[in-house]
């Protein structure tokens, strides 16, 4: 008979992110389940670098679930390689198709610091994945994170809905390693009240449907199933494993065994027993230990054991996906609920009767080769020795992902820092695959002559990207297209400079990186929340939608710029202190000295004249929470505005106090 602790193993506690519950209620919890050998879910909030060693009691509060969520907050080249799974939200059980937003009088210095933004500045999570539009996107970023870690698998968590089935199979094509199905019941006391009773279906019919059409389209031998959504007792385990589900997660009834008593006050920042909150009297309140959830997890284990071997299976594999020994009573409904047929459910037709009912898999993951491998090999010398190392080679779009594996290699070896300024000088010549740079570490600058496709700088957490035209192009550089959409999504850090225009979506949420483009397409800066992007040309509608941190500076010399501009938070000012005159003078010189920017160029010989037309683009909250900080003397030394992380970090040569 399986033992409780085997079975204790497939269970995780689901995504709880820092921010919607207090550090406190974050650690207890992955300290439990690191003790149980089982996994608990970072959220998609980040998670503080100091968690990943080691206690004196030998307790890690290291999450093993990463969560790479629509906001890509903290999501630096660290946190990917510090994780045993890779999780990509693709929705949230209680609010599928919403986005979030972390109020700022919530957004602590310590939240502030993990997500690479400003204390006391809102915080918001698009609705989609900008780098995800179809099941070929979602391929893409799956294997950016197996570039990224090749160490982890990827998982990617969906809701419960009409459909689920189909977008299921699309996940195990795109070769994810487990699929979740999240049910409607669950999430936080944050989430609407319109979505929580209105939106999304129970885990049961989501869980069947997926079950179902991964047998009928061979796929469910390839991938593991997960489920969630308020999952609560023994009885509740066994009927998800009879439905298909090979692993299962909890949150809200773990919050209760550690003092939660779901007063849905989690968005006001007043929870009275210090579990989500970020106020630090509250939080002393707190008073949960790791062995309340060890305990109770032995104590679901115990009873699903229980129930199992009334069921007569010895293993939790024998009773997966057997939906014969479930049934039901019509006789037990009345009105409405007894016209329901369940047949759909719990019977298996056709071609899906003789497919397998479980991952087949042995491997725990799905490896993947990248470009990578062989950069890597002639790296050796930087990697091993901080020799300077410089490259010359070919590159085409079929070359994706160029830069991760190396940028994971050397922040696993020297920390997030990375390698000095100009380690590694890779100088390629052609078109660059899509997601050019991801997760691109300090020490490595990455020079492009030709040009390069979508996700350029993805989750960039350092390093130099540099993209211009061919040298024999006859071109106009600033009148044409040299890179793609979804450029330095999610970045903490870096610098780019592309001698061109990019397409859509240029530094959507970026919080940290620097960037010097010739133009852009619509919904430029999109809920960028740190970082500085100097555009000196034309801008499409829409930019800084949802910007709540971060500047730009916009070349506007038509004076039409306030038209294609979303003013919902943000105001245009005139280019006049000395401060943005340095910043804005000193990126345009490195715009030149690395891309030989004939417009820049222009623009500098005639700076007293030129400079009239530049607008700067600033979020409302965070110029008033800049002065603020400001205003306040002798704050912690540890915290680090977002201004002070944009312009000081490691790989930015004479920007220093920028």
């Amino acid at each position: 008979m399986e033992s409780v602790e085997s079975i204790v193993k497939r269970f995780v506690v689901s995504a709880m992110s820092f921010g919607s519950i207090s550090k406190e209620a974050h650690e207890t919890v992955a300290a439990a389940m690191n003790r149980l050998g089982a996994s608990s879910n970072s959220g998609e909030g980040g998670e503080d670098p100091r968690r990943y060693k080691l206690l004196p009691n030998g307790d890690s509060l290291k999450s093993k679930v990463k969560q790479i969520a629509s906001g890509r907050f903290g999501v630096t080249t660290e946190y990917v390689i510090n994780s045993d799974e890779l999780q990509i939200k693709v929705a949230q059980g209680a609010k599928p198709g919403e986005g979030g937003q972390l109020p700022g009088h919530k957004v602590s210095e310590d939240i502030a610091r993990v997500r690479h933004t400003t204390p006391g500045v809102t915080l918001i999570s698009p609705p989609p994945h900008h780098d995800i539009y179809s099941i070929e996107d979602l391929a893409q970023l799956i294997y950016d994170l197996k570039c990224a870690n090749p160490k982890a698998r990827v998982s990617v968590k969906l809701v419960s809905e009409v459909g689920v089935g189909t977008i299921a199979s699309g996940v195990a094509k795109a070769k994810a390693d487990m699929v979740l199905i999240a049910g409607h019941d669950g999430g936080t006391g944050a989430s609407p009240l319109t979505a929580i009773k209105h939106a999304g279906l129970p885990w049961e019919l989501g869980l069947a449907e997926t079950q179902q059409s991964l047998r009928q389209n061979g796929l469910r031998d390839r991938i593991r199933v997960q489920v969630d959504g308020q999952l609560r007792t023994g009885r509740d385990l066994v009927t998800a494993a009879l439905l298909g589900a090979e692993e299962y997660g909890f949150a809200t009834v773990i919050l209760v065994t550690l003092g939660c008593t779901m007063m849905r006050k989690c968005h006001l920042n007043t929870c009275p027993f210090g579990v989500a909150t970020q106020d630090p009297r509250l939080r002393e309140r707190f008073t949960g230990q790791p062995e309340h959830v060890v305990n109770f997890f032995h104590f679901l284990a115990q009873e699903a054991r229980e129930l199992m071997a009334q069921l007569g299976f010895r293993t939790f594999d024998e009773m997966i996906g057997q939906t014969a020994r479930l049934a039901y009573n019509p006789a037990d409904f009345t009105g409405k609920a007894a016209m329901l047929d369940f047949k759909g459910i719990l019977e298996v037709n056709g071609r899906a009767a003789s497919q397998p009912v479980t991952c087949q898999r042995t491997a725990w993951r799905e490896g993947v080769e990248c470009f990578d491998d062989k950069l890597i090999a002639k790296c050796a010398p930087a990697l091993e020795r901080k020799e300077k190392q410089v490259l010359d080679l070919p590159i085409r779009n079929v070359h994706r992902t160029v830069g991760a594996r190396l940028s994971g290699e050397i922040v696993r070896r020297y920390g997030p820092k990375g390698l000095p300024a100009g380690t590694i000088q890779l100088n390629f010549t052609g078109s660059a695959g899509q997601s050019l740079g991801a997760f691109l570490a300090p020490g490595v600058t990455l020079h492009i002559e030709g040009d390069a496709n979508d996700y350029i700088g993805k989750s960039m957490s350092g390093g130099r990207i540099i993209i211009v035209p061919p040298a024999a192009a006859t071109f106009t550089a600033a009148d044409n297209v040299i890179a793609g959409n979804v450029i330095l999504y999610g970045a903490t850090g870096g610098e780019v400079y592309i001698n061109g225009l990019a397409g859509e979506r240029f530094a959507v949420r970026n919080s940290g990186a620097r960037a010097v483009v010739e133009g852009v397409g619509d919904h430029a800066c999109e809920y960028m929340t740190g970082g500085c992007v100097v555009v000196l040309g034309p801008t499409g509608s829409n930019f800084a939608a949802g910007m709540s941190g971060g500047i730009a500076y916009v070349y506007d010399p038509t004076g039409f710029f306030d038209t294609r501009c979303n003013l919902d938070m943000v105001d245009l000012e005139p280019v006049r202190t000395d401060e943005d005159l340095t910043r804005l003078r000193t990126l345009l010189e490195r715009h030149i000295k690395f891309t030989g920017s004939a417009k820049a160029q222009q623009i500098l010989e005639q700076w007293e004249s030129q400079l009239a037309f530049f607008v700067k683009v600033m979020p409302i909250d965070y110029k008033l929470v800049l002065e603020r900080m400001k205003q306040t003397p002798h704050r912690e030394d540890e915290t680090v505005s977002a201004t002070e992380e944009v312009y000081n970090d490691g790989e930015a040569d004479g920007l220093s106090g920028i």
